[in-house]
This record gives C-alpha cells, sequence and structure tokens, in this order.
C-alpha cells in the first residue's frame, strides 16, 4: 500500500484590491486549488474573498479563517496577543488537515503575502511541514504610489515602509531620517502619525491615499484629511524628493541648521540630523565635513577652508535671508570647538536679527574615542583645547593646571598639527607635575574612520611624533582603571564614586 502524498499549501497575493491587478499565477492557483482559505473578522466580510469572487467556485472547499479579536479588547489570560496565537496555531491546524488528507489549499491574501499579511502565519507553522509556494502580489505600497502618479524612490533615495503602531517618537525619528516612506496600518493610529510628521517637519511634502484601486479610493494630502475619516486600509506617503516641487519661498523662510556629523561618516548622524541634511536647499562647511554628506540632487553645496568661519558663517546667514534653508555642516557636535559659536556670533548681529538659527547635536569626539576605550569619562571631566591659534598657550597652561590639581580627566582636542608640534610634549609635562607617570592616556586617531585607531600609553610613554590633528586624547585621573581583560582587549574606565577625604 503506497503512502498518501500530502497537498500543497499556497500563499496567494491578490493585489491591492482591484481584481484587474491580480496576477496570472494567481488565478491559475484559485483554479487549480481544492481548498481556498482566507481570513475576516467576526462580521465574516473578507476584503481577500472579495477580490477573488469570481474566480471562486461552488466546488471549491472555503476556510473563513475568522479573527477572535481585531481592534477590541479580550479576556484571554495571554492579552491580545496570546489570544492571537492561539487563533494562528488553531487555523494552521485545519489547514493541515486538508493538507494531510492531500488537498491543494490556497490561502488568500490582499496585497502580497509575506509583507505584513496574515498569510506568513500560516506560512510559518505549515512551510516546514508540506511543499509550498508563495506567489507574490502587487502591495498597497506600490498601488498607492501608481494612483498617486508621482515617483516614490529614485536613485540613491532611501525608502522606508513603517508601521503607524510604531510609538510616535519613533515614528517622528525615522521620518525625519529618510528620503521617502509609506507609513501604513492608519485608522486609530492617524492622529499621532499626523504629529509625527509634523514634528519631523515632512507635513508638507506628505501625501494620503485610502483605498488604493478600490471602490471608495480617496488621495489627498495628509495635513488636509479628516482623522475621523481615516480607515484601517489608508497609507501615508512621503514620494521622492528628487524633482519634486519646491513651495515657494520668500526671504522669510530662510533659516540656519548648524548641524554636526560626528567624529567621521554616516554612521554617526543622527536621525534629527539626517532630516536637516536633506531638507537644506544648500549645504555650507569646510570641504571634508561636506565630503561626507549624501549628494541629493538640487541641493547646492558650499565648501572652504577650514580657517574661514567667521566668513561662512556670515554666507550661510545671508543665504537664508534670502529665504534659503542652509545646514552648516560641522564635524562631531557643532558646539564643542566647531561652528555653532561662529553661526551664532555672526547671528547677533542686527542685520540678521530675523534670521532663525538652530543648532543640533552631534557625537563628539571625545565621546566616540571614550566609547571605544571604554568608559574613561564616566566621572568629572574637562574638555580643553591645545590649539593657541584663538587664545594664548599661557590660558591653555592654566587650565590645564588648575583641572589637573582638581583630578579631573581630560579630554583635550587639537592637540597637534604640522605647524604646531610642540603643545603636546608641554601639556604632558605640565600634567607629569600633578599625575602619576602610569595615568592611562587614550590616543585616539580617526575614530569611525577608515584609520581608526584607538590605543592606552602611560603618561610619562606620551610621544608627541604620534599625534596629530586628527587625533583627540583623553588623559585619565588618580582614579582611572586600566586593565587587560581575559580576551586581551584593554579597557580604561573611570569609577563613578570617588574616594572621601
Amino acid at each position: 500500500m503506497s503512502e498518501q502524498k500530502t497537498g500543497r499549501l499556497y500563499g496567494v497575493g491578490l493585489g491591492p484590491g482591484d481584481p484587474a491587478l491580480m496576477t496570472l499565477r494567481a488565478v491559475e492557483i484559485i483554479a487549480e486549488a481544492d481548498v481556498v482559505a482566507y481570513h475576516s473578522a467576526r462580521h465574516g466580510r473578507s476584503i481577500a474573498r472579495s477580490i477573488a469572487a469570481k474566480h471562486i467556485r461552488a466546488d471549491h472547499i472555503e476556510e473563513a479563517l475568522v479573527y477572535p479579536v481585531t481592534t477590541e479588547t479580550t479576556d484571554h489570560p495571554g492579552g491580545y496577543r496570546g489570544a492571537m496565537e492561539d487563533f494562528y496555531t488553531e487555523a494552521a491546524a485545519r489547514l493541515a488537515v486538508h493538507l494531510d488528507a492531500g488537498l491543494t489549499v490556497a490561502v488568500l491574501a490582499e496585497g502580497d503575502p509575506l509583507f505584513y499579511g496574515s498569510y506568513m502565519h500560516m506560512h510559518k507553522r505549515l512551510a516546514d511541514r508540506y511543499p509550498t509556494e508563495v506567489i507574490p502580489g502587487v502591495t498597497s505600497v506600490s498601488a498607492a504610489a501608481a494612483r498617486l502618479g508621482t515617483p516614490l524612490a529614485e536613485g540613491e533615495e532611501v525608502l522606508t515602509i513603517l508601521p503607524g503602531t510604531l510609538p510616535e517618537e519613533e515614528l517622528t525619528a525615522r521620518l525625519a531620517s529618510t528620503d521617502a516612506a509609506v507609513v501604513m496600518k492608519l485608522g486609530r493610529t492617524f492622529p499621532a502619525v499626523r504629529r509625527a510628521f509634523e514634528a519631523s517637519g515632512r507635513l508638507p511634502e506628505a501625501r494620503y491615499v485610502e483605498r488604493a484601486t478600490m471602490a471608495g479610493e480617496r488621495l489627498g494630502d495628509l495635513a488636509d484629511t479628516d482623522a475621523a475619516s481615516v480607515p484601517y486600509f489608508a497609507v501615508a506617503v512621503l514620494p521622492s524628493r528628487i524633482d519634486a516641487p519646491r513651495p515657494g519661498r520668500t526671504p522669510g523662510d530662510g533659516e540656519v541648521v548648524v548641524v554636526g556629523t560626528g567624529p567621521a561618516g554616516p554612521l554617526w548622524l543622527t536621525p534629527e540630523t539626517r532630516g536637516a541634511l536633506a531638507a537644506a536647499d544648500d549645504l555650507v562647511g569646510y570641504t571634508t565635513y561636506l565630503e561626507r554628506v549624501p549628494v541629493r540632487p538640487g541641493q547646492v553645496r558650499h565648501g572652504s577652508d577650514n580657517k574661514v568661519e567667521s566668513e561662512r558663517a556670515e554666507f550661510a546667514l545671508d543665504l537664508a535671508r534670502r529665504g534659503r534653508r542652509v545646514a552648516v555642516v560641522s564635524g562631531g557636535d557643532p558646539g564643542v570647538f566647531a561652528m555653532a559659536t561662529a553661526v551664532l556670533e555672526a547671528a547677533s548681529q542686527e542685520e540678521y536679527a530675523d534670521v532663525p538659527v538652530r543648532v543640533l547635536p552631534g557625537v563628539t569626539a571625545a565621546n566616540a574615542a571614550a566609547a571605544r576605550a571604554g568608559a574613561p569619562l564616566g566621572h568629572d571631566y574637562a574638555t580643553i583645547s591645545l590649539s593657541d591659534r584663538l587664545k594664548p598657550w599661557e590660558v591653555i597652561a592654566e587650565r590645564l593646571r588648575a583641572a589637573a590639581s582638581a583630578d579631573l580627566v581630560l579630554a583635550l582636542y587639537n592637540p597637534g598639527s604640522r605647524s604646531r608640534t610642540w603643545q603636546v610634549g608641554k601639556a604632558r609635562d605640565l600634567l607629569l607635575e600633578h599625575r602619576s607617570p602610569d595615568t592611562p592616556v587614550v590616543l585616539g586617531r580617526d575614530v569611525g574612520g577608515p584609520a581608526e585607531s584607538v590605543r592606552t600609553v602611560r603618561l610619562a610613554d606620551l610621544d608627541p611624533a604620534e599625534v596629530d590633528m586628527r587625533t583627540i586624547l583623553i588623559v585619565g585621573s588618580s582614579q582611572t582603571r586600566w586593565v587587560r581583560r581575559g580576551d586581551g582587549r584593554q579597557i580604561v574606565w573611570t569609577p563613578r564614586r570617588y574616594p572621601e577625604g
């Protein structure tokens, strides 16, 4: 007696709603199937079944997989998640009975079966036990873009798909940092989603699409959409920015945003900074820092030398006074030995009094180097620049003595350059008057960059020849510890508790 063969499972994508957008393969599979299954709410109406209705025959076995809950509360001991887990397990068991009997089962799914769809819960429970094929379908994302008639993402733009059920702050951060986006699962989430678009500065660009390709389709601007009218089957869309019409600008629309890119490339950018860089008409900055920012069509880049900070600040403010949105690009954090001071100093002049100026923080070189080494900044510390280009060395030396005598950890910026080679040695000798020769010193060079080097030496062994402008020094206090762990890695940390007496 031969062993009975099991049936085959199909996840059938039906597209966004218009039956004409079903694929030929989807129609073929439904025709071949013995069992047609679909999910529905307790009212019994299934959008998936309605899309495929004309392909369902009287001799098909129909399995309606009815959700026990949708948005309402439940008395299930495991709450909503527990109720749904039990439901998916029971639904999969029902389909398994047909598959074990050798029948072919087609599970219908709106859009694409593996894109935020209920079919995936059947797939995860059955695909390892039965022959399975997934038939892709046109997603609501593609349908929405098509109905809007606008490019969704172009060139090197990043498209982000977000569920509206994310926390509002998370939505805001992701919308601020991406190029193009689609937010799904609206309905009751719409007020929070709209606030996230507004907080991220993206609301003017956002479009609204409801029931794309279906009866009752509605298109419009997200800002003008009545929250009370928004169903679950609606999406918010941020289309491509490339070649998108920009609203007319007047002088009062301009602003300057000073942004910090962190110590290196894109991994160190905050979402807020990404958003500001993407929204800018003009980028102004030291050429080396501008090279860290992706090139975007339509933006104008104004690179300059590192020693013209005042001129750069006034240039940015003049652009903003003409209605341009300007991002002044700075390395690290713009407020730590960087461009924020120059911009704010220029902006204090009467002629720029009406130009809005914002400063967005970035990861500092000190924080980056400290994290690579461990936690040397875990207690009180002072940040001092060794550059005597803008202040006398006597002032620097006095501050070093004061910080050293107070037993503060020191983060030393701008320690040396081709034209300044003696400051590191002077600083080392001065600190040795207050610190043990064994005090750990972290040398962080090009942290986050391709030539990154982070190592720790004794203060007495600090060699000025090994320090350049791309290096930051972190000098420990009397309490800073320096050990080698079992994996061979050195770690440096400063305890948070300081000894009494």
